[in-house]
């Protein structure tokens, strides 16, 4: 299982030279606004350290990482939904992501300009946050209007719940609200996510800092990241060791892909279990407490049919310990059953017939 992330913002925020860093795909990134007219799309590499060492003790002939999708598109300004600048249209290249992250920005530079003539991250971020409200309650109405009319047939009782849901959605977007915010059931949460809704995603708010920000204390809200795009777009450059280097030269402990990936974790409950042997070490992202079939099935729809139980061992205890047979030996290595809750850095054999 991949993920994808949607990044949104207005124009000369940084949303592009951060995705040009992140994904060390080449975009334009020019001084002005609308530059992004098609979406750009990108596949990254989640780094984990765990897979090197796990592939060296198994003389692994390959090693697959786990992947993010980030999806750039054009900016947004103020009046999107009412045909302002090239409107909103292009919202509908992130409606199938996972989680949407609103890049804001927090940088000072005469020479960028700002398309509403100031710096108020605050101000910002409201603006965006209201476009992906209209754009919202633009589907939600519509889908609305249809629920009704087909009330009036042989339907009607099992309508009922799905007009509910959207009435108590477009109440909330009427307020200016984010539907996350909301508690909402599973039976609502899967009516609402067959919109395709925007706000209903987790929103990771991502501040773009200059480098002299960089190792200060901002005082940031607990929901805000900090990134310096600039900063991320020159280590794109390097390689991976003189990476590292430059940025413990800097007193930065991770680099910003490495933040906002833990930051997409968390926000999407996200673990990572993991696959090893001589052909290949591999990692597989989940979500938390998912039982040891259904992991299963991220690999073959036939492991979580056909499946027995799965050997497991701690990824750092299996190093430890020098190889499966010597885990076995040790009494490390687990067998689990059908209900186990796979945990974080998970090492794992399943077995199925």
């Amino acid at each position: 299982m991949s993920f994808s992330l949607g990044i949104v913002g207005l124009p000369n925020v940084g949303k592009s030279t951060l995705f040009q860093a992140l994904t060390k795909n080449k975009v334009e990134a020019a001084n002005y606004p609308f530059c992004t007219i098609d979406p750009n799309v990108g596949i990254v590499a989640v780094p984990d350290a765990r897979l090197d060492k796990l592939a060296k003790l198994s003389n692994s002939q390959k090693i697959i990482p786990t992947v993010i999708e980030f999806v750039d598109i054009a900016g947004l300004v103020k009046g999107a939904s009412e045909g302002e600048g090239l409107g909103n249209k292009f919202l509908s290249h992130i409606r199938e992501v996972d989680a949407i992250v609103q890049v804001i920005r927090y940088f000072k530079n005469d020479d960028v300009i700002h398309v509403n003539g100031k710096i108020d991250p605050e101000d910002d971020k409201q603006v965006i946050d209201l476009e992906l409200i209209l754009a919202d309650l633009e589907t939600v109405t519509k889908h609305l209007t249809k629920t009704i009319s087909k009330m009036k047939g042989a339907y009607e009782k099992e309508l009922n719940k799905e007009k509910a849901v959207a009435e108590k959605a477009k109440k909330l977007l009427e307020d200016n609200k984010l539907l996350n915010i909301e508690t909402w059931t599973d039976e609502e949460f899967k009516i609402l996510k067959m919109l395709n809704l925007l706000t209903i995603k987790p929103i990771i708010y991502l501040y773009n800092i200059s480098e002299d920000d960089l190792g200060k204390d901002l005082k940031l809200p607990d929901n805000i990241i900090a990134i310096c795009a600039k900063l991320e777009s020159e280590i794109a450059e390097l390689s991976e060791q003189e990476a590292k280097d430059y940025l413990k030269e800097l007193g930065v402990a991770k680099s910003g892909l490495d933040n906002l990936i833990t930051a997409s974790y968390k926000l999407l409950n996200l673990i990572t279990f993991l696959t090893t042997g001589p052909e290949e070490t591999k990692a597989w992202t989940i979500t938390r407490d998912t039982k040891a079939p259904q992991a299963a099935g991220v690999i073959h729809t036939d492991f979580e049919q056909g499946f027995i139980r799965a050997e497991v061992i701690n990824w750092q205890i299996l190093l430890d310990d020098g190889g499966w047979n010597k885990g076995k030996d040790h009494g490390h290595m687990r067998m689990e059953g059908k209900e186990y809750l796979m945990q974080d850095g998970d090492t794992v054999h399943f077995h199925f017939n």
